[in-house]
């Protein structure tokens, strides 16, 4: 599993730039341009269109590589209750409060859908 935290922005182009001067190199686009994502040697970096509110707000996500269900599973008999798995248009994700009520998302990409 690769750490993956997304970084919320109303300049995604913008923080796009400052995180390339900073080493990161582009990876996958979407191609609307709603989310980059900068590759890193443990992990990397998403960065998503946000409301203005949302600006510098950050998410723990995972890219996981097993199904999810048996992520599920796990979380289940650990004594946390994930949400289901859900269909999206990039794979399947689902998400679980930590012990702290803060939302995790795990990602299983397809990546045929993903860009």
């Amino acid at each position: 599993m690769r750490v993956m935290p997304i970084r919320y922005s109303s300049d995604v182009a913008g923080m796009t730039r400052f995180y390339e001067a900073l080493g990161l190199a582009v990876g996958a686009v979407s191609r609307p341009g709603g989310w980059v994502e900068l590759p890193a040697a443990g992990g990397l970096l998403a960065i998503h269109r946000g409301a203005d509110e949302e600006a510098g707000r950050c998410e723990l996500a995972f890219e996981a590589d097993e199904p999810l269900e048996d992520v599920a599973a796990r979380l289940r008999a650990a004594g946390f209750a994930p949400g289901p798995v859900i269909d999206e248009n990039h794979g399947h994700s689902l998400r679980v409060q930590d012990p702290d009520g803060v939302w995790v998302q795990i990602n299983l990409y397809d990546r045929q859908l993903y860009t």
